[in-house]
């Protein structure tokens, strides 16, 4: 059975979160976690409480046996930007683009 939980516009661009997801495809989720907790990036803590969120999902919703639960899969959209503007010399504006992303965790077990 599969069981997924979303994040949704979260404040990081999609580019950042796609390189981490790569070190947690498909291994069981304790070792998922615990692999996230020690990576530096920003991305890392998003996707490590997302999945946390997946695993509750499966247990309290689906009474799952967490300890059999693995990643499925996990995949990152782009959400809508915030457009912002700077100044810049000769009285112009550049744009800012602030980029959100949708954070979708999969989680399955292993029957």
């Amino acid at each position: 059975m599969e069981v997924k939980a979303v994040a949704r516009y979260v404040r990081i661009s999609p580019q950042k979160v796609r390189k981490i997801i790569g070190a947690v495809k498909g291994k069981p989720v304790e070792s998922g976690i615990n692999s996230l907790k020690f990576m530096p990036q920003k991305a890392a803590a998003i996707v490590e409480k997302t999945l946390r969120s997946a695993v509750a999902n499966a247990d309290h919703n689906n009474e799952l046996d967490v300890d059999a639960l693995f990643i499925k899969n996990i995949t990152v959209d782009q959400g809508p930007s915030l457009k912002r503007f700077r100044a810049r010399a000769r009285g112009r504006g550049s744009r800012i683009l602030k980029k959100t992303s949708h954070i979708t965790v999969v989680v399955a077990d292993e029957a």
